[in-house]
């Protein structure tokens, strides 16, 4: 049921992502209004209450409009091209709060447009999927006027367990590229390890248990155990996206003057596994190549084990 107090939301980009954070307003009690390029992914919103609309700018009059979409390109699009959310005369948003993965010059951009047609503008890139999502454990880093994220914390806390003001401007723009960069070093390490006691013996069941319940082991090494043990590689972040955000963050590194070895080593490997044609797996997959270097070929050890990330069916 909708609650009539609260924000008119309006979401731009309902993929996976955009699609179960919108589900999370929708149960909250929301007013929430949908826009997606294809509208037929948008279309099973409807029956949970949620407006499908036709055009970003079809949610110009809403008080808090997220936008959700994967390149600059996109943003660009959604916010200033034909029926863009900012393309209606004398009607803008009281909030932008744009959870896209794009550089800090994109995001700069944008920000000065919004802030031109009078409305204010948080960059809210999140760290997290849709299981992640599922389970309550989304976390986010904002960045723009303290003010504005405070009038809107309540609403963020709606999307999960951690919101956290990390600065003005495009402060979030750096953590989420270096939040994502760490994400595929760990990977890797991960990878090298497991290849590395399996070849030795070990059963990575095994071996990842003990990972899992030592102080090495964290949310993140339980959630990639079962790709990592059955070799089930359904994506949640693939391997071209990692890419960008390596090339993002080792130009940041570049441009402040920070050197980088591991992770420019690691952006190696990383562009090695999309020129094997690596595009549409999970970057987990990053196992299999450190496997084939090894001169091992893995098999799926076929165990249930656990993510971390199992919904209580009581929750």
């Amino acid at each position: 049921m909708t609650n009539t107090g609260l924000a008119k939301i309006g979401w731009i980009g309902t993929g996976r992502m955009g699609f179960a954070l919108s589900v999370r307003l929708l149960e909250a009690g929301y007013d929430v209004a949908v826009y997606n390029r294809t509208r037929s992914k948008a279309e099973p919103l409807a029956a949970l209450g949620a407006t499908v609309v036709d055009r970003p700018a079809d949610l110009a009059d809403r008080d808090v409009v997220f936008i959700m979409v994967s390149a600059p390109k996109d943003l660009q699009q959604v916010v200033e091209g034909d029926g863009g959310l900012l393309t209606v005369e004398n009607v803008s948003p009281g909030v932008i709060i744009d959870s896209s993965t794009v550089s800090t010059e994109a995001s700069a951009k944008i920000r000065a447009l919004a802030t031109a047609h009078g409305s204010h503008f948080l960059a809210s890139p999140v760290s997290g999927n849709p299981g992640v999502i599922a389970a309550g454990k989304l976390t986010l880093a904002v960045s723009g006027p303290r003010e504005t994220f405070e009038s809107v914390e309540a609403l963020l806390n709606t999307l999960g367990q951690g919101v956290t003001w990390v600065g003005d401007g495009e402060a979030a723009r750096l953590v989420k590229i270096a939040h994502n960069v760490f994400l595929g070093i760990v990977t890797q390490a991960m990878a090298e390890i497991t290849v590395l006691v399996e070849k030795g013996g070990v059963s990575r069941e095994a071996f990842l248990a003990f990972l899992n319940d030592s102080v090495m082991g964290s949310t993140f090494t339980r959630y990639k155990t079962p790709a990592f043990v059955n070799l089930d590689f359904t994506p949640t972040f693939t391997m071209p996206l990692l890419k960008k955000d390596f090339d993002l963050g080792l130009d940041a590194a570049r441009e402040l003057g920070v050197p980088m070895p591991i992770s420019e080593a690691t952006a190696e490997l990383v562009s090695a596994a999309v020129d094997s044609g690596h595009l549409l797996e999970d970057f987990a997959v990053l196992l299999l190549d450190e496997a084939r270097r090894a001169g091992i070929t893995l098999v799926s050890e076929d165990k249930h084990v656990l993510s971390g990330l199992e919904v209580s069916p009581n929750v």
